[in-house]
């Protein structure tokens, strides 16, 4: 079979004769701090804003979750699923001047499947190998089929490298629709429009800046006194707080990002299935998404194919009522009373709406009276540390914690680095042989049925026995100033694009 991108992306040598739209205007943006800036490794909203503006992928996701070209202009893939073969962009040059070429994408994606212990080495596990069967042409040989793989070859870290780049933890060297020309750690990140751009016409702003905060009430405040043009990370209370301030064009999206409350099942006591069973009873879902997120987005049902996936989502597999009686007795069976709790601490970051769901949380466990929990409200660069050589810090490593994923276009990206046996970021250490081999069936059968009915049996087995309680489904909530036009929301916000952005405000 063969699919081939119906987008027509006019490159600028396409457009000569033509007068470009002038450049004006700097949008400046206000999120969390960076720490890192080589693709590779890149994790938070800030960090993957600033490497997409930057970097290009050969394909883009749209904000309505639709495969768009970028670097790759069509693909071929195989009858069996296995082999997708790529048309890659002409008279693209990196802003160092030098070209862009199929090597530069072989050797990217070597990079991001064979460097250990990144999320991007299991994800391209399935891989068997990339090679550039021309100056403008990549081929992908799969070992399995996968009929989301052009939705991984937009993976927040597949941004594409010049070859054998060795400075990407330092230096920004891209593709991209911005140059950058000032990086200050902790302050900001500068950047200029790229005159050099492929696609004719883009970006419309002259430049674009990122300014550093740690407080999302002082970004907020920043919002409303001018010194930023836009916030895509709040409180839904800080949201709603904006939404008749003048000067300010308030943007709400549903999403499938959700607040993660995970418990580590590897060993005590996450790993008694009553503990598991007696979180979740006591546990009201409806309240919490009323109280946390004031109605934005939906209730949650303990798993992430949420109701966005209309065809792969299940509207029956809804967890039992809140009960808590049914949770003090699953607990007693444990062996905890009033006399002997189950003593646990709640770790969270310190941004959206995780410090209010945290504290919300730890009011209705305690209803039990056998349950007690001490919250510990970290910064982001705190809670997604690295685990360390025992593996007991940061969100990969404590016992119970709240991680905020953001949302994908399809649902197996979670499964498959979320929840199976041994995958990077199953910060529950979750695994079980069931569930694997659902996970398997949904991400590899090009049988859409037989997909739909694998994501709908690990929705309820996440309800049965997963270590896991998502409360809700968020919607993203950002807020810019009237003097930009063209701003397009995405549902995971450090995927937004900026490109298309115009000023229309006065000097």
């Amino acid at each position: 079979m063969t699919e081939t991108s119906e987008e027509v992306i006019e490159t600028t040598e396409e457009a000569i004769g033509e007068e470009s739209m002038a450049r004006s205007g700097v949008l400046r943006v206000a999120m969390q701090p960076v720490v890192n800036i080589d693709p590779l490794v890149i994790a938070t909203d800030s960090e993957i804003l600033l490497a997409s503006h930057v970097y290009d992928y050969l394909v883009e996701v749209d904000a309505q979750s639709n495969l768009v070209p970028r670097l790759a202009t069509g693909w071929d893939v195989s009858e069996d699923g296995k082999v997708y073969t790529l048309q890659l962009m002409e008279g693209v040059t990196f802003h160092d001047g030098s070209p862009f070429s199929s090597a530069d994408v072989v050797w990217t994606f070597d990079r991001l499947r064979n460097t250990v212990d990144t999320p991007t080495q299991g994800l391209y596990a399935n891989v068997v190998s990339v090679e550039a069967t021309g100056d403008l042409e990549v081929t992908f040989t799969l070992e399995n089929p996968n009929p989301f793989f052009l939705y991984d070859l937009s993976d927040n870290h597949a941004l594409i490298l010049k070859a054998e780049t060795t400075d990407a933890d330092q230096n920004f060297n891209g593709t991209g629709p911005f140059v950058v020309t000032d990086y200050i750690p902790e302050d900001r990140v500068v950047m200029t429009a790229n005159e050099n751009y492929f696609i004719a016409g883009e970006p419309h702003l002259a430049g674009l800046e990122i300014l550093f905060f740690n407080d999302e009430t002082a970004s907020t405040e920043a919002l409303r006194g001018g010194q930023v043009d836009l916030v895509m990370r709040m409180s839904t209370s800080l949201f709603e707080s904006l939404k008749s301030e003048p000067g300010i064009v308030t943007v709400d999206i549903p999403t499938n990002g959700f607040d993660l409350i995970r418990l580590r099942a590897d060993r005590a006591p996450g790993n008694d299935p009553n503990v598991i069973q007696a979180l979740k009873l006591a546990t009201d879902r409806e309240s919490i998404w009323q109280v946390v997120q004031q109605g934005y987005g939906a209730v949650g049902n303990d798993s992430p194919i949420g109701p966005l996936y209309a065809a792969y989502h299940d509207t029956t597999a809804v967890p039992p009522a809140r009960d808590i009686a049914a949770a003090t007795e699953l607990l007693a069976a444990s062996g905890y009373t009033a006399d002997a709790p189950l003593q646990l601490t709640l770790h969270t970051p310190d941004t959206g709406g995780r410090p209010d769901l945290a504290s919300v949380l730890k009011a209705q466990w305690e209803e039990t009276g056998v349950i007690q929990i001490e919250i510990s409200v970290e910064p982001e660069s705190v809670y997604y540390a690295d685990p360390g050589e025992d593996g007991e810090a940061g969100w990969l490593g404590v016992d119970l914690g709240i991680t905020g994923w953001g949302s994908r276009p399809y649902p197996q990206f979670y499964l498959d680095v979320m929840l199976i046996c041994g995958a990077q970021w199953n910060e529950s250490h979750f695994c079980d042989e069931e569930f694997d081999q659902l996970a398997i069936t949904a991400g590899t059968s090009l049988d859409e049925q037989e997909r739909i009915a694998a994501y709908k049996a690990i929705q309820q087995l996440l309800i049965e026995r997963g270590p896991v309680i998502i409360p809700y489904y968020f919607a993203q909530l950002g807020a810019i100033s009237d003097q930009f036009e063209g701003f397009e929301l995405k549902a995971f916000a450090g995927r937004t694009d900026f490109r298309t952005v115009t000023f229309v405000g006065g000097n």
